[in-house]
Parts: C-alpha cells; sequence; structure tokens
C-alpha cells in the first residue's frame, strides 16, 4: 500500500483505536507558561507524576519582557506575567521537568528553541499548549497544539485521543519572485483557500518551490497552516532536513544517528499515496503580500488595493469585510501603499530567526526608518538568534536604522507583555494574527514578511522594497 506522510506518521503512534477516536503516544512536549499552570495543578490535586520526564521541555516566552533582563523574573513589572513565569520555574522544579529558564542564553520562543535545540526531530509526535506549534511539521514531524487540560493529560499519561485528519496536499511549482517569501506563500495561499480552507485536513505542502525553501522558511509556511484552518502542517524529509538536524543538542547521535536516518529517509509521501484533496499553485503569481483587515485571508498583494465590499463573492464575506473596513478605519479602494504606519514589529514564531534578521538587515542597511513610526522593533527568536545575529553585525545595522535591538521573546506577536500596541496604534507586522486587539486593544495589525516589513518601516507607509 502507499501512504501519505501524514498516514505515515499517524500509523507509527498509534497505540489503540476504536470508534471513539485514536490514542496516538506522544514523543514530545513543549511547556510553556501560559497554558501549563492548571495542568501542573490538576497533577498535583490528582497525586500524578508525569509518565516520562524526558519527554518534555519548558521554555517560557509569552510573558517574557524584551528588555531589562539583568534582574530576572524578579525584574518583570507585570503581576501577571511575573507569577505565571514563576509558576512555570516552580512546577518544572517540583516535578523534575527540564527548563531552558527566563535569562538562559538558549531562551526564546519555544517553536523556535525546540527545532534549534534538537527538541524537535523528524518522524516525532509533538504538542504544546499553543496553536502554531504547526510550525514543527517542518521537519516532518506529527505536531500540532492542544489545550491546557490536554497538556496534563500528556504529562500524566503520554498519550493523547485524536481524531485523523483528511489529508490536503497544497502544491506549489515554480521560481519565487525577488523578495518573495515564505511568509508570502502562506498568506497568498490563505487568501485564495480562506481561514477554513484547511479545516479537517493535514496540509502537507509539496513541489519544487518548497523543496527549494529553507528549513526555517518551512517553518515559516508549517506555522501559518493552522491560520488555513488546518489541523497540522508538514513538509517531508529530505537531506536539508537531516543537515539542519545534525549536530542540534538533543539529537541522536553514533548508531542511533544512523538509525535515526534511515527510518527519517522514509516520511514522505509514497508515489501515487492518496490525497482527498490537491490544490496546486504558481510560484511566479506569488507577490509580497499585505492583510488589510482582521484576518489572515483579508489578504492582497502589496501593488493592490483594500477591496470594495461590493465585490464580495457573498452576503457573508460583504458584511466580513464592512465589518473589518469599520474596525481597522480604511477605506475601499485606496492604494496597499498609500496606508501608513505607527509601528513596525519584526519577530514571532513566524518570523524570528537568523535567515528573516538577514534578509531584513539587508533591505535596512545604510537607511534609515521614518519620521512617523514611532517604534520599530526586531526581536530575535532566541538567545543564540541573538548571539548569531549580533556576530555578524545585523544588531548593528539594525540599531544604526533606528530599530530597537531587543532580547528574545513573544514580543508584540500578542499583548500579553510590555511590548504593545496602543489604541488606534497601526503596525506592520511579521506575526501570525491580526484578529481585533491581537497586539493590543483597539489596535491595527497588519501582516507581513520581514523584508516588506523593514521597508514599510523605512518608507513610514507599506512599501515594496526599493
Amino acid at each position: 500500500m502507499t501512504y501519505t506522510l501524514y498516514d505515515k506518521l499517524m500509523n507509527a503512534h498509534i497505540v489503540r483505536e476504536d470508534d471513539t477516536g485514536t490514542l496516538i503516544y506522544i514523543d514530545r512536549q513543549l511547556i510553556h507558561e501560559v497554558t501549563s499552570p492548571q495542568a501542573f495543578e490538576g497533577l498535583q490535586m490528582a497525586g500524578r507524576k508525569p509518565w516520562r520526564l524526558k519527554a518534555n521541555l519548558a521554555v517560557p516566552d509569552h510573558n517574557v519582557p524584551t528588555t531589562e533582563r539583568l534582574s530576572g523574573v524578579s525584574g518583570i513589572k507585570d503581576p501577571i506575567s511575573k507569577l505565571q513565569i514563576e509558576t512555570l520555574d516552580k512546577n518544572c522544579d517540583t516535578f523534575g521537568i527540564d527548563e531552558i529558564t527566563m535569562n538562559d542564553i538558549r531562551q526564546g520562543i519555544v517553536h523556535v528553541v525546540g527545532p534549534e535545540q534538537g527538541a524537535t526531530l523528524p518522524g516525532m509526535s509533538i504538542v504544546c499548549g499553543d496553536s502554531h506549534t504547526s510550525t514543527h511539521g517542518a521537519l516532518g514531524a506529527l505536531a500540532f497544539g492542544i489545550g491546557t487540560s490536554e497538556v496534563e493529560h500528556v504529562l500524566a499519561t503520554g498519550c493523547l485521543w485524536q481524531s485523523k485528519s483528511k489529508n490536503l496536499n497544497i502544491e506549489i511549482t515554480g521560481t519565487l519572485n525577488q523578495y518573495v517569501s515564505a511568509k508570502d506563500i502562506a498568506l497568498y495561499v490563505i487568501g485564495k483557500i480562506g481561514t477554513a480552507g484547511g479545516t479537517g485536513f493535514a496540509i502537507e505542502f509539496t513541489g519544487n518551490t518548497i523543496q527549494n525553501l529553507s528549513i526555517e522558511g518551512r517553518m515559516t509556511l508549517c506555522n501559518m497552516a493552522i491560520e488555513a484552518g488546518a489541523r497540522v502542517g508538514m513538509v517531508a524529509v529530505d537531506d536539508k532536513t537531516i543537515d539542519y538536524v545534525k549536530g542540534r543538542p538533543m539529537a541522536p547521535t553514533g548508531k542511533e544517528w544512523d538509525k535515526a536516518v534511515e527510518y527519517w529517509k522514509t516520511l514522505h509521501s509514497d508515489k501515487g499515496a492518496f490525497f482527498d484533496k490537491t490544490i496546486r499553485f504558481d510560484a511566479a503569481n506569488i507577490k509580497p503580500q499585505v492583510t488589510w483587515g482582521t484576518s489572515p485571508e483579508m489578504v492582497v498583494a502589496i501593488d493592490e488595493c483594500v477591496p470594495n465590499p461590493k465585490n464580495a463573492k457573498s452576503d457573508v464575506q460583504k458584511t466580513s469585510w464592512e465589518n473589518a473596513l469599520s474596525y481597522t478605519h480604511l477605506k475601499a479602494d485606496i492604494k496597499i501603499t498609500d496606508i501608513k504606519i505607527d509601528k513596525v514589529f519584526i519577530g514571532s514564531c513566524t518570523n524570528a530567526r537568523i535567515e528573516d534578521l538577514r534578509i531584513a538587515a539587508k533591505v535596512a542597511k545604510g537607511k534609515r526608518i521614518a519620521d512617523n513610526i514611532k517604534l520599530a522593533l526586531v526581536v530575535p527568536g532566541s538567545g543564540l538568534i541573538k548571539q548569531q545575529a549580533e556576530k555578524e553585525g545585523l544588531d548593528k545595522i539594525f540599531i544604526e536604522a533606528g530599530f530597537e535591538w531587543r532580547e528574545a521573546g513573544c514580543s508584540m506577536c500578542l499583548a500579553m507583555n510590555a511590548d504593545k500596541l496602543e489604541v488606534g496604534e497601526r503596525c506592520a507586522s511579521t506575526s501570525n494574527r491580526n484578529f481585533e486587539g491581537r497586539q493590543g486593544q483597539g489596535s491595527f495589525t497588519h501582516l507581513v514578511s520581514p523584508a516588506i516589513a523593514t521597508a514599510s518601516a523605512i518608507a513610514g507607509h507599506f512599501s515594496e522594497i526599493k
């Protein structure tokens, strides 16, 4: 028989299967401070211990400040943020779970740290109490987000009940245009299939365009699969995957490495494997993307205009567009490049890796942000990425251009730490969500790539690279 990558990964982890669902074994659980407190409390109340300690790795990220880190947790000003990180530290100490603490050089965003440390490996089943766990599928893993009660369940049993997804093949072929990135691919696809286009599916991204992406680019793409409604996003294992994993701190070595590689090379969809649905795109048609509304599917190319509700395909879409325009204070038919911005954020689990920072620095080099930009942040995805960027002199380029160079963390992706937008502020953001209030109450978020975010900071409005 022939199998898809998703089917292979599911079948390899089945513990039990019946009419109610499929019980699968979980190889790795990544933990952060927001969705874990109640899970640990549940364990304590039931008198249980984690099933397999080494299956878990904890990293604080959502509430971690990106400035004034020298004083550690005690220096966090927001009492809720401070409590959540203190609670994670305490729980990990109590239960004996490995944690990369706030001031560890390896600390960063959990979906950046996992692959960086080799905690994410091909063929693994990986969960985290965070929807963007789909990121790890870029390495040929079965990775998905779970809720707090499921975090507790995985801690206690090492297993989780799941319903099987259907298979969706998104095939992209051809050569990308200059400055078109994996982020643009993701937004373009979501714009075409909608935020419900992947509902009920596991997406495998295929085609020579995907094969030509770096592993970091693939992570960006799989990170956004959840925004298309899919449970997981995946890319088959190839030589790039194996080269990326080799030598990581938690990767296997010696004979175990050889055995692992032999298995990993089977992690691709078989020729002739059945997909419930296949959607094909030509990479040549993809331009830099900018979201204009309150959903990732409300997106157009940067050289286009804000859509007019009169042209909506249905009454539901018309109402949705009208509501989005009302919230974002935009008018239909205006050019995207005429939209002025107040702040710029380069970071998040979508776009805070060294490749993202390099392209942003390339665009920023020798230039200066516009006078109307109140704040432009560059937030590395981990302390090690920050260290590498500084070794390459990227920090100096950003600082000379007027950007603030920060410590690692989730930062302005979501309004859960000190980095947030004020009411009425408009942001060009490399993050993954743009619903109402995502980056701060009454704020407006436009999702873009690192290159477009940087060019827009320099222009003071949305701009192509010049």
